[in-house]
């Protein structure tokens, strides 16, 4: 009995390892007699033919289980289940089935690349850059590991710049000598308001110089406004200046037809 690995779990991937695990077929029995319930593939097999994650999770993990399952066939058996975990939601699980495959047999590349598109859905992107980079070095021309690299690398190349300028405004609070703009340096909250400002009044400006210098003026004469009204006005009683910012962003969002 032949394994249909196309129907064992949704990314091909896993059918290509699970078809190769064996030259024979789907599990690899050897001498030993297939009526033996702790070694017998069928039925792991055929829950994986019927493609119904919870025969695949029961019947598979019997053969996973056995210590007297061959090699090949516990890693067809790991796959399969790591497949079924994955569709069920079950990450965690479907993570260490993956990782046990790799134990067996740590020249899977495919099963490396599926690792480290979980470890990225829950949020780890260093194991998953990790297990891509393991993909890509067991197979260069490996097209999903190296898609999933570069878009992962650039993920985090984003994620860097943004730690990097958390937390702090759009001018120099070394240099700061106003009150408002000592205050806004003290406040994490009050710093990324007025970055995210500054940032939005420049795309809005940039928008602004395709229609023509007058728009431009406009723009910027509102700009000055807000800033010479927040100088003014802070430490006033009354005036709320995380309030007037993000009115101002507001506006400018709104408004300025950002």
């Amino acid at each position: 009995m032949r394994l249909r690995p196309a129907v064992l779990i949704r990314n091909a991937a896993v059918a290509v390892v699970l078809a190769a695990a064996s030259l024979q077929g789907a599990f690899a029995t050897g001498a030993r007699p297939s009526t033996d319930p702790d070694v017998d593939p069928a039925p792991c097999v055929a829950a994986a033919t019927a493609n119904d994650a919870d025969r695949i999770i029961a019947a598979c993990g019997v053969l996973i289980d056995s210590a007297r399952t061959l090699k090949p066939d516990r890693i067809k058996a790991l796959v399969a289940r790591g497949g079924a975990h994955e569709r069920k939601d079950m990450v965690d699980n479907a993570i260490s089935d993956y990782d046990a495959a790799l134990w067996l047999d740590p020249g899977l590349a495919d099963i490396f690349n599926l690792k480290g598109e979980l470890w990225r859905k829950k949020g780890d992107r260093r194991r998953a850059l990790a297990d891509f980079a393991s993909a890509i070095k067991l197979n260069p021309d490996h097209a999903a590991a190296k898609a999933n690299y570069r878009s992962l690398a650039q993920e985090l190349e984003r994620l860097g710049v943004l730690i990097a300028v958390a937390n702090k405004p759009s001018f120099n609070c070394a240099t700061a000598k106003r009150p408002v703009e000592k205050a806004i340096c003290a406040s994490p909250e009050l710093a990324d308001l007025d970055r995210e400002i500054d940032g939005v009044h420049a795309l809005v400006m940039r928008d602004a110089a395709k229609v023509g210098p007058r728009a431009v003026r406009a723009l910027q004469r509102r700009q000055d406004q807000f800033i010479a009204r927040r100088n003014a006005s802070f430490g006033k009683p009354g005036y709320d200046l995380r309030k007037a910012m993000k009115e101002r962003l507001q506006e400018i969002v709104g408004v300025d037809g950002y």
